[in-house]
C-alpha cells in the first residue's frame, strides 16, 4: 500500500504534465506556421514538414520499443495486425499538410477558434462508432460550440485583398479557408475515433502499434511529397522555427497516442478547448494581434 500510493501520484503527475505539455503544443501550433512565413507565403514543402515528423515519431517508437518492449520483437505477428493501421496513416497524412495549407487563409487565431468545431465531429462520431451515449448536458455543449463558431465566421469572413493594411494582425478568414477547416474538422474527428478504435482493440503494446502507425506515416507521406515536388529540394525554405515544428508535432503525436489508448478521445477534445487561450495569448505577444469587443453578430 505504502509503495502503491507514491507510484499512484507519480503516475498523475506524468499525466498531467503530458497533458499540459499537449496543450502548449496544440496552441503553439499555428502561431509557429506563420512565424515561418516569408512574404505572406509558406517557405517550405508541407509534405516535407510532415514526413520529417513522422519519421521522427517512428524512429522514438523504434527506441522505446527497444528499451521497454523488447520482448515483443520476437513474436510472430501477422499482416492484420499492421494494415487498420494504414487508414489511420492516410486520414492523419491529409490533415497534416491541410494544416499548413490553412495557414495562408486565415489568421492563427482563427484557426485555433475555427478548428475547434472538430470537437464535435469528434464527439458525434465518439458517439456513433464507440456506442458512447452523451448525456443532454453534452449536447447543449456541442451547440453551444457549434453556433459559437458559426457566429465567429459570419462576423469575421473576408477576403484577404479587403483587410486592413495595418501592421498589426487582424482576425480573419476566408471562403476557401472555411471550406479546407469543413474538411479537416471531419477527417480529425474520424482518424481521431477510428485510431482509438485500434488501439483498443488490439492486445498489443503502445510502442510496437505506434510503429505500425507512423511507418505507414512516413511511407503515406514520402508518395505525397513525391507527386507534389516541383523540383524544390528537400529541406528548401527550412529555419528554426520549422524544426521547433517537426519535433513539438511529433511530441504531442505521441502523447496523443497515449492518451488514445490509456483513456479516451474526450480527454484529447479538453486539450484542444485548453489550447485556444496559448494561442491567444501567444499571437498577441508575438504578432500584436487585436481582439475586438464588437459582438461579431450583425444584426445586434
Amino acid at each position: 500500500r505504502f509503495v502503491y500510493l507514491p507510484y499512484l501520484g507519480l503516475k498523475r503527475v506524468l499525466w498531467a504534465l503530458m497533458l499540459v505539455m499537449s496543450v502548449a503544443i496544440y496552441g503553439s501550433h499555428a502561431p509557429l506556421l506563420t512565424l515561418c512565413k516569408v512574404d505572406g507565403k509558406i517557405p517550405f514543402s508541407a509534405s516535407s514538414v510532415v514526413v520529417l515528423t513522422e519519421l521522427t515519431k517512428l524512429v522514438i517508437s523504434f527506441i522505446s520499443l527497444l528499451i521497454w518492449d523488447r520482448r515483443q520483437l520476437g513474436v510472430s505477428l501477422s499482416w492484420r495486425h499492421a494494415a487498420p493501421f494504414a487508414l489511420s496513416a492516410l486520414l492523419y497524412a491529409a490533415n497534416n499538410n491541410l494544416v499548413v495549407h490553412m495557414q495562408l487563409f486565415m489568421d492563427p487565431s482563427t484557426y485555433q477558434v475555427l478548428s475547434n468545431l472538430k470537437i464535435g465531429s469528434t464527439a458525434l462520431l465518439y458517439s456513433m462508432f464507440l456506442h458512447q451515449r452523451l448525456s443532454l448536458h453534452k449536447w447543449l455543449a456541442l451547440f453551444l460550440l457549434t453556433a459559437a463558431g458559426a457566429s465567429y465566421t459570419y462576423g469575421g469572413l473576408q477576403d484577404l485583398q479587403h483587410s486592413s493594411s495595418s501592421s498589426e494582425m487582424q482576425l480573419h478568414v476566408t471562403l476557401i479557408g472555411l471550406l479546407l477547416i469543413s474538411v479537416y474538422c471531419l477527417i480529425s474527428g474520424l482518424s481521431a475515433v477510428y485510431t482509438e478504435v485500434i488501439l483498443k482493440t488490439q492486445d498489443l503494446p503502445l510502442t510496437l502499434q505506434n510503429l505500425f502507425l507512423y511507418y505507414f506515416g512516413v511511407l503515406l507521406n514520402l508518395i505525397v511529397h513525391l507527386l507534389s515536388s516541383n523540383g524544390a529540394g528537400f529541406l528548401d525554405g527550412f529555419s528554426f522555427w520549422v524544426l521547433v515544428i517537426v519535433v513539438s508535432q511529433a511530441l504531442n503525436g505521441l502523447i496523443m497516442s497515449v492518451v488514445m489508448k490509456h483513456s479516451s478521445n474526450i480527454t484529447r477534445l479538453f486539450v484542444i478547448s485548453c489550447s485556444m487561450l496559448v494561442n491567444a495569448l501567444l499571437s498577441i505577444l508575438l504578432f500584436s494581434l487585436q481582439l475586438t469587443q464588437r459582438l461579431p453578430w450583425r444584426w445586434l
